[in-house]
């Protein structure tokens, strides 16, 4: 059964255009799939790098890419939070989403060790202090 609708999934430079009659993807778990691989390949990690901040295999990673596979819920959220995915890619597909640059930001900043959350800050601070 095919989708019929049109809806742009856009993770950061990423497209995919699902549209009636000659659909990209076909269902969830292949609009998952489609949103995972891009946002992987966005954030420059290869399938084992992701597997392994995870913590599956790389077959695993590789099934949900590629077979349809849907993971579980704790899985589910350590790869959006890794990959910083806005849940709504994922839960509301139809909906034509364009995250802003902060959202982007807070999602990736969520990711963060507490050293590297403070390195941010002082980064941000300094480029406040000296904007013209």
């Amino acid at each position: 059964k095919y989708l019929n609708l049109y809806a742009i999934i856009k993770p950061p430079k990423i497209s995919i255009m699902v549209t009636g009659g000659e659909p990209i993807v076909q269902n969830e778990a292949e609009i998952f799939g489609a949103v995972l691989k891009a946002a992987r390949q966005e954030a420059g990690l290869t399938v084992e790098a992701l597997a392994e901040r995870v913590g599956v295999t790389d077959r695993y990673i590789y099934r949900l890419e590629n077979n349809g596979k849907t993971p579980g819920y704790a899985v589910l959220c350590r790869l959006i939070r890794e990959l910083a995915i806005s849940p709504d890619l994922l839960f509301y597909p139809e909906k034509v989403t364009q995250d802003s640059e902060v959202d982007t930001l807070i999602r990736k900043l969520a990711t963060c060790d507490t050293r590297s959350i403070e390195v941010a800050k002082a980064t941000i601070q300094s480029l406040i202090d000296t904007a013209p």
